[in-house]
């Protein structure tokens, strides 16, 4: 029957249209605020206040990771949210890691040590470096998308939100910031290799092609339920240890790519007997 009690006008219809596009543009919008969140706490200076931001940047991530997915699942996918996303993602995981890591890794030094304050000014070049190549990454990523050939399994570079959650995670586990001048200069080195691997064509697994609409076995679920639990309460170990995983696959991946194919050339050149 036309016109029935179950049937949507066409301004209802619209409505519930641009509220069902609202969704991602939400969770959006959440990573954005998370962001700004932690840079606030992170200009506090106080460990708590240390430790907020890296849990800030953290539901950052994870608001990043659902509303493109979301935005998929509801056909809600535009332009418009794409680059709202990669502006949200450069506060969110380009400028709030890089302030975090700057105040926490150098807030303990003295400014009446000349070699400290080279070190801060180093800090200062280092931490703008980090921006920069978040900002380039998630350019190249809209222009090229993922890894080409790999059925959009890789990425190419390290993603901005694994860089940015191996700094959280690290603030996450020690809290106390940096009073070592020779630990701050360790810091930057390693802040400054996550900038790199950003930009690098390394390869980074995406986690895109896992089927989380599929059916699953029981025993896997519980194992999830398991790993979520156990990453509650030893949140500080575990995160830390993910975060090292990940931020080591890409070098990993690429050393045992390059030693097996030295070792097929290896094969191929060598005659047949002997």
């Amino acid at each position: 029957m036309n016109g029935g009690k179950y049937s949507l006008g066409p301004g209802k219809a619209s409505r519930l249209r641009r509220g069902v596009y609202l969704l991602p543009s939400l969770l959006t919008v959440g990573n954005l605020l998370c962001g700004y969140y932690a840079i606030l706490m992170a200009l506090q200076g106080t460990s708590q206040d240390f430790d907020n931001a890296s849990k800030a940047i953290g539901l950052a991530i994870v608001f990043d990771s659902l509303d493109g997915r979301i935005a998929r699942m509801i056909g809600g996918d535009s332009e418009f949210g794409k680059q709202l996303d990669s502006l949200a993602d450069v506060i969110s995981f380009g400028v709030a890691p890089a302030m975090l890591a700057f105040v926490w890794g150098l807030h303990g030094l003295s400014e009446n040590d000349p070699l400290a304050r080279n070190v801060l000014l180093m800090g200062w070049i280092v931490t703008l470096g980090f921006v920069l190549c978040c900002a380039w990454r998630l350019a190249r990523f809209n222009i090229q998308g993922m890894m080409p050939g790999t059925s959009n399994r890789y990425f190419v570079g390290m993603p901005t939100p694994g860089a940015a959650a191996m700094v959280a995670a690290m603030v996450h586990a020690k809290k106390f910031p940096l009073d070592d001048m020779r630990l701050a200069a360790a810091w930057l080195v390693l802040v400054g290799v996550l900038a790199v691997l950003m930009v690098s064509k390394l390869r980074f697994y995406g986690f895109k092609d896992l089927k989380w609409q599929a059916r699953q076995p029981f025993l896997l679920v519980v194992l999830l339920a398991l790993i979520i639990v156990v990453a509650f309460i030893y949140s500080e170990q575990v995160l830390l240890a993910g975060a090292t995983i990940y931020t080591m696959s890409g070098p990993l991946l690429w050393l045992y790519r390059a030693l097996h194919l030295r070792a097929s050339s290896r094969s191929v050149e060598t005659p047949a007997g002997r």
